[in-house]
């Protein structure tokens, strides 16, 4: 039996304790699993590189789940555009049932893996890109069936699992396979495996972003400024970056076209807007590396 449908002996009187037991048992058992994918941090490292070097040739990322592990995948996947401005069609999420399975129980989907097929072909997947396969269990077939796919491309694929030597390790260029062990209720996965594959996913996208040079320093320079909070932000993250004041930073900002990147470039350099977008254009984006390269005389 997978080590995600085994009885936890803490919890076996579970429908006897308050409330209080409960959320202490459950905090508890949410412990343990950063300490379980400890051993995994290699892994997760040489995938998050693997992402960035099929980024960097224009490669793509998909991500294939079902139930709660896709609506994960999902959920990261649809935070990464506000966040790094990557375009919506760089990193997409796809779950079994599609659409209406984010808000509504499709689970019998899960067992469909000519459907992930037909997905990915009419997104034209190909060997260029990314496939990350989530699925608790490491055995749903949705997931399997895109492992599969991107196999016989030669693609690249990474697997996320919460069980040892599982089918979608086998089929994967890296399996990551993170041991959260039993659930306080015996195979809802929604629990302790799936704060560990949002853990996972968070790091993936966070390293795959910050090598890619979508941040600068630990500010989140390439966000969308697309209400008053994050335009406040924005002028926070100039301030401090580059030391000006709150109305030396909106001023900069104006100047720059609202465009975070340009207006650190051009405080920092002195340089002007028409520079700062040659040198982040040369340096596909990257602030430091932009700065770096303007101070060098090109």
């Amino acid at each position: 039996m997978k080590k995600t449908e085994d009885t936890n002996d803490k919890s076996k009187a579970l429908d006897e304790m308050n409330a209080l037991d409960i959320v202490t048992l459950m905090n508890e058992e949410d412990y343990t699993v950063p300490r379980a994918i400890t051993p995994c941090l290699p892994l997760i490292a040489e995938a998050a590189d693997t992402i960035v070097s099929r980024f960097k040739q224009g490669g793509r990322v998909f991500t294939a789940g079902a139930g709660t592990s896709g609506r994960i995948a999902v959920l990261d996947a649809a935070e990464l555009s506000p966040t790094f401005s990557i375009d919506e069609s760089r990193w997409t999420g796809l779950i079994a049932g599609g659409y209406d399975a984010m808000w509504t129980p499709l689970e019998e989907n899960e067992d469909d893996h000519e459907k992930i097929v037909a997905e990915l072909k009419a997104q034209s997947f190909s060997e260029d890109d990314v496939l990350i396969g989530v699925t608790a269990s490491g055995s749903t077939p949705y997931v399997l069936g895109a492992l599969s796919y991107a196999k016989q491309l030669g693609a690249a694929s990474v697997s996320i699992s919460c069980n040892a030597d599982t089918e979608a390790g086998k089929l994967s260029d890296i399996a990551i396979e993170v041991q959260t062990g039993p659930e306080i209720i015996r195979g809802s996965t929604r629990l302790k495996a799936g704060t560990a594959q949002k853990m996972i996913l968070n790091m993936l996208s966070t390293a795959a972003m910050a090598r890619l040079g979508r941040v600068y320093q630990n500010e989140m320079v390439n966000m969308r400024l697309l209400n008053q909070k994050l335009a406040g932000r924005a002028v926070t993250i100039l301030m401090n970056t580059t030391g000006l004041s709150q109305n030396e930073a909106q001023q900069a900002l104006k100047e720059s076209g609202n465009d975070i990147k340009a207006a650190i470039f051009m405080v920092l350099t002195n340089g002007t807007l028409e520079d700062a977008r040659r040198c982040l254009s040369h340096e596909n984006g990257h602030l430091k590396k932009a700065i770096q390269y303007y101070r060098k005389g090109f």
